[in-house]
């Protein structure tokens, strides 16, 4: 009971710290336009310090957690996955690519026919 009850409480300050995420995002954004004239490499620096702090702030959000948890997940799931070796995937590449042409064939087949036909009904063939 104290646990949902402290979870709550944070709930209620999420808003704030996506308010705060903002104004970071939001004082990079002033800064970069006030700071014009000082150099590239160090506006985009500041961006990604700026970036990184919102981040942050964000992932403390209930929101962000699962995010965060989220990629962790996605991230456990592709270390599963069995990539196919390059023979494999050129054997797919070719067979897909002779699927292709050979139904490429067979619509431009169909389109002469139905054209032949139409203007045969219409009286227009010629």
């Amino acid at each position: 009971m104290v646990l949902k009850v402290e979870e709550q409480d944070e709930n209620r300050l999420d808003w704030l710290k996506w308010c705060i995420a903002a104004a970071l995002l939001l004082a990079g954004l002033i800064g970069n336009h006030y700071y014009s004239a000082v150099s590239v490499p160090l506006r985009a620096l500041g961006w990604v310090i700026l970036m990184v702090a919102a981040g942050f702030v964000a992932t403390k959000t209930q929101k962000g957690r699962w995010v965060v948890e989220f990629f962790r997940d996605s991230q456990m799931e592709l270390r599963k996955v069995v990539w196919p070796t390059r023979e494999e995937t050129m054997q797919t590449t070719l067979v897909v690519g002779a699927m292709v042409v050979i139904l490429a064939l067979i619509l431009w087949g169909l389109d002469g026919i139905l054209v032949w036909l139409i203007g045969w009904l219409t009286g227009q063939h010629g």
